[in-house]
């Protein structure tokens, strides 16, 4: 029997709509349902008004037009037989505003019904996409039982709700959310995907920075994996090392480059001061870290001279960054455990970064990217196949 909770409102969808789901029938992996709708969809964002004022959500237009959706399919086989599993349950990061629309369109690849819980926090981009997502659909009536987006509290009855109607429940969140909801069991058959409290490093070549004719644009890529989001998406890096000879001079240059940018573009409130300044002390007072001066408060730096797997405990957001100065790139293991996810680069050959890398054998570290491309979502998102974790393969002998 179809449950109602008087706390649950259907931004996408109905509870009409909801008791429909159970029968809407799995689709094969990147089927041609799914990929005339994102063809229709990535049109239609990227023809929006509205949508050109945010650029995460311009972004996501790109990321599913339909020579991006073919170069993906390209990494599954097509004689898998893969089926989507039915149901998934995606609880949305509170944080991040697109990234709920991501997680619902692997789902979607890879031949699943979603139901998504929003974020909390009143993102405009989260409303622009529902309008999106609601004009597209109109389009395609029969995919309309495949999406189901809503809003409501801590309610533990009502994500308990959803989990027993899912064959896959995914969470984007905290450590505590995690915990917290992983408290209601899943179905028997169901499975689960996590993404906890991860944090991530920006590894720089001064030598190689110096050189660069196009520092104004590296400022852009780095302010856009950084200030975008507040540093709150965990692509974001908060550990900034240097390797090469002329360190302080490259120093010099970027911060001073950055800063033009961020004192032009980012509105900095009371509050994150606050917390910048709290962080200072807490890092100072536990790992002899040194702030380094700066015109203003835009702009956080505390330089330590000694990396240890204890410094993730005091990253902040808002443009704060814990910097460090290498001799060599393997000084940088003890920040590259479990919870390490993003290593971006600047100025150093990709492949030998790869093997120093798997030569450490670190415990994290999930993706290697150049800077700027720090929130370039992907089908392997820390370390797991979205697509084969959220489809069943049917074999026969």
């Amino acid at each position: 029997m179809q449950q109602h909770f008087d706390s649950v409102i259907y931004v996408l969808g109905s509870a009409e709509i909801e008791a429909q789901m159970k029968n809407a029938p799995p689709l094969p992996i990147f089927s041609e349902e799914a990929c005339a709708f994102l063809a229709a969809l990535s049109a239609r964002i990227l023809a929006d008004v509205e949508a050109k004022a945010y650029p995460d959500v311009v972004t996501l237009g790109f990321w599913c037009r339909p020579a991006s959706i073919h170069r993906m399919q390209h990494n599954y086989d097509a004689k898998e037989n893969r089926l989507g599993r039915g149901i998934v349950f995606h609880v949305g990061p509170s944080n991040v505003a697109v990234n709920f629309a991501y997680s619902c369109i692997a789902a979607f690849l890879a031949g699943c019904v979603s139901i998504v819980r929003l974020p909390s926090k009143d993102f405009p981009q989260v409303a622009l996409l529902c309008r999106l997502f609601s004009e597209t659909l109109a389009e395609f009536p029969a995919l309309v039982p495949y999406f189901l987006f809503v809003r409501y509290g801590h309610e533990q009855d009502v994500n308990a709700h959803y989990t027993q109607m899912a064959q896959t429940r995914v969470i984007w969140g905290g450590d505590a959310t995690i915990g917290e909801i992983r408290r209601i069991p899943l179905p028997p058959r169901a499975n689960e995907i996590t993404f906890a409290d991860r944090h991530s490093i920006a590894v720089l070549d001064a030598d190689a920075y110096l050189a660069a004719s196009d520092k104004e644009r590296i400022a852009q890529d780095f302010y856009n994996d950084t200030y975008l989001s507040d540093q709150n998406a965990c692509t974001a890096p908060h550990f900034i090392i240097w390797i090469g000879t002329e360190i302080a001079a490259a120093q010099e240059v970027f911060w001073t480059t950055l800063h033009e940018l961020v004192r032009t573009r980012y509105m900095l409130q009371a509050v994150q001061v606050v917390d910048k300044l709290t962080q200072v002390y807490r890092l100072g007072a536990s790992c002899e870290g040194r702030q380094v001066p700066m015109p203003d408060n835009l702009i956080t730096r505390v330089r330590v001279a000694h990396l240890t797997e204890e410094l993730s405990a005091y990253r902040g957001g808002s443009g704060f960054f814990i910097e460090y100065d290498a001799k060599e790139l393997s000084e940088i293991r003890p920040l590259c455990g479990l919870s390490c996810q993003t290593l971006s680069y600047y100025g150093i050959d990709r492949d030998t970064l790869l093997q120093e890398i798997l030569a450490m054998r670190p415990a994290g570290v999930d993706r290697i990217v150049p800077i700027g491309r720090t929130m370039d979502f992907a089908l392997v998102w820390d370390g797991v196949d979205l697509i084969r974790t959220m489809s069943r393969a049917i074999t026969a002998v």
